[in-house]
């Protein structure tokens, strides 16, 4: 895919971000795309949900699931702002994407600081699409709650 796409599916992910932003939610967000049609927009919705497990991947993964009738995104592009989580990262893995990309990386909860393994060995992964936007957003979120 070319950068151009990359960065168009990346801005969409981070308007889902924003959308969490507004909802004082840690602004994070996916889209799930396929075959260059977006399938599925996600935004963490650990706070209005009352579930720790409601990240923005999780809520696009099986949003994602639903549009395709099945589990497995193998044709699928995962983009995120902000790197995964082991425990979505085990889901992208589950899920069988075909691509993972995202914006900043996150050296204190990221999967990469477990094991790249987590997932499924398939899985093209890139980093750094809009890593600047994604974590600008992301300090000013926490610069307001300190």
């Amino acid at each position: 895919m070319n950068q151009d796409n990359k960065v168009k599916f990346m801005k969409a992910a981070l308007a889902e971000a924003n959308k969490a932003f507004s909802k004082q939610e840690v602004p994070v967000g996916a889209i799930v795309v396929c075959k260059d049609i977006i399938i599925a927009r996600a935004h963490n919705l650990t706070e209005t949900l009352k579930d720790p497990t409601a990240h923005a991947e999780m809520q696009a993964i099986t949003a994602a699931a639903n549009w395709l009738g099945g589990k497995y995104l193998t044709e699928c592009t995962i983009y995120v702002t902000l790197e995964p989580c082991a425990m979505c990262a085990g889901a992208i893995g589950w899920s069988q994407a075909g691509a993972l990309v995202f914006g900043a990386a996150d050296e204190k909860k990221g999967y990469r600081t477990i094991s790249d393994s987590l997932l499924h060995p398939k899985t093209n992964v890139e980093s750094g699409v809009m890593e600047k936007e994604s974590s600008e957003l992301l300090l000013k979120f926490f610069k307001e709650r300190r």
